[in-house]
């Protein structure tokens, strides 16, 4: 059998693109829905290119268990040396905050003060601990933008987590995070493929927090909503020859993870500092934005795919 394209995912609809990129480019491929299913470990994987696209709020969808089907056959597949593109150690990542603050401060990336907690009474100790006069909650398994609220007060904190909206995490961690407050209502998001720079996104955010740069979908996790009234504009605008230190941080964040293709989202505070908040390992790219640019995120992933088959046919 012909080695090919292997693109691990649990979600249709944020594979179609790159679908698409590979069939352009000719590319054998076939697609592993792990919603479910089962992994023979006294098996040898096929040979191939193994891409995981896997979401950390899969469970949003009802698949609940995605994530650690798919960390079981990411282990086999690494097992048996496999060319794997966003492995284990990528999976960790994504589905866990905490895990990618650790490995952010690792690489000397600043990100906000966070504290990690489980239970309601905890929730309320930590938020008194950080002692900011405004903080965010999240979910440490987000994506989509899951548990993020804004509080001013310990009492409306308080208010929310004895109401009938509280949200648990699915991994029954929250976060209580510092709040920064940007001058312009915007985050940055910059994305890369095989491990380099590709071009960075501006996105608006003055009207909320679930803005995403898939086309049919509200996926990531947007630190927060400033601003009041704004012009009419692009949510999402490919910012020209972005160019900042922070990308070589990144870089080097990426390699030390074994991470190949991620979007990296940032927030400038009023003083101009970085504050990076979520590595998305399961990106997507918003096409009126790339279409305006003419840059394209599924391209060169599907471009860079290609090129680690040949590698591996060689």
């Amino acid at each position: 059998m012909s080695e090919k394209i292997y693109v691990i995912h649990e979600n249709n609809e944020w594979t179609a693109h790159l679908i698409k990129r590979l069939e352009e480019l000719n590319l054998p491929y076939e697609e592993w829905h792990l919603d479910k299913g089962t992994v023979d470990l006294s098996k040898v994987p096929p040979e191939g290119v193994f891409y995981s696209r896997m979401s950390a709020s899969s469970h949003t969808r009802g698949n609940r268990f995605a994530p650690e089907l798919t960390e079981a056959v990411l282990s086999w597949l690494e097992r048996h040396g496999r060319t794997v593109v966003n492995g284990s150690r990528a999976l960790r990542l994504e589905v866990s905050k905490v895990n990618q603050y650790t490995a952010l401060d690792i690489a000397g990336v600043k990100t906000p003060k966070t504290i990690a907690a489980v239970g309601k009474d905890e929730i309320i100790q930590a938020a008194k601990d950080l002692d900011l006069p405004s903080f965010i909650t999240k979910h440490n398994r987000a994506g989509k933008g899951l548990g993020v609220q804004l509080f001013h007060s310990i009492e409306a904190l308080e208010e929310y987590l004895d109401g009938p909206s509280f949200d648990p995490s699915i991994d029954g961690i929250t976060l209580i995070q510092e709040y920064i407050q940007a001058p312009e209502p915007y985050i940055t998001r910059c994305e890369f493929v095989g491990g380099k720079f590709v071009y960075a996104v501006q996105v608006d955010t003055s009207e909320g927090f679930e803005l995403c740069p898939a086309d049919a979908c509200k996926i990531d996790d947007l630190f927060c909503p400033v601003g009041e009234e704004v012009p009419e504009k692009p949510k999402f605008q490919v910012i020209n020859n972005f160019q900042d230190p922070i990308i070589q941080k990144y870089e080097e964040f990426l390699h030390n993870n074994d991470i190949k293709v991620a979007g990296i989202e940032f927030i400038y505070n009023e003083n101009g500092e970085i504050f990076t908040y979520d590595v998305n390992t399961n990106t997507n790219y918003n096409s009126d934005a790339e279409a305006q640019a003419d840059k394209y995120g599924m391209l060169e992933l599907a471009k860079y795919l290609g090129s680690q088959l040949s590698v591996l046919k060689q």
